[in-house]
């Protein structure tokens, strides 16, 4: 089906389609007709997932592809850990461990 279609069945406008393509939230192409676009079950059902994520969590979908490129990139990732460790929003790791083995011991003792 065509953009406007799969749109339509998406419950969102074709410009809004077009915008998460060019974020990078649709499946690479995977059938072209006459110089456009044709979505299948699999893209809607991606397109989907990704607009039920936005919902779930309030986040554009400007912020969910940037999500996805800090999974998808090392280099990202660590810098955005990074600045969680800074800003307190990520224990930096020696705690994490340390919270881990008192949580063992506790469940050892049956204290946990």
């Amino acid at each position: 089906m065509r953009i406007t279609e799969a749109a339509q069945r998406l419950g969102i406008s074709a410009r809004m389609l077009r915008y998460r393509e060019s974020l990078n939230l649709l499946p690479q192409v995977q059938c072209v007709v006459a110089g456009h676009r044709q979505f299948g079950g699999a893209d809607l059902d991606a397109v989907a997932l990704g607009i039920a994520i936005e919902r779930r969590y309030d986040v554009s979908p400007a912020a969910l592809a940037f999500g996805l490129r800090v999974l998808a990139d090392p280099v990202a990732r660590a810098e955005v850990a990074e600045l969680g460790r800074r800003i307190g929003q990520i224990r930096p790791i020696p705690a994490m461990a340390m919270d881990f083995e008192k949580e063992r011991a506790a469940r050892f003792l049956g204290t946990g």
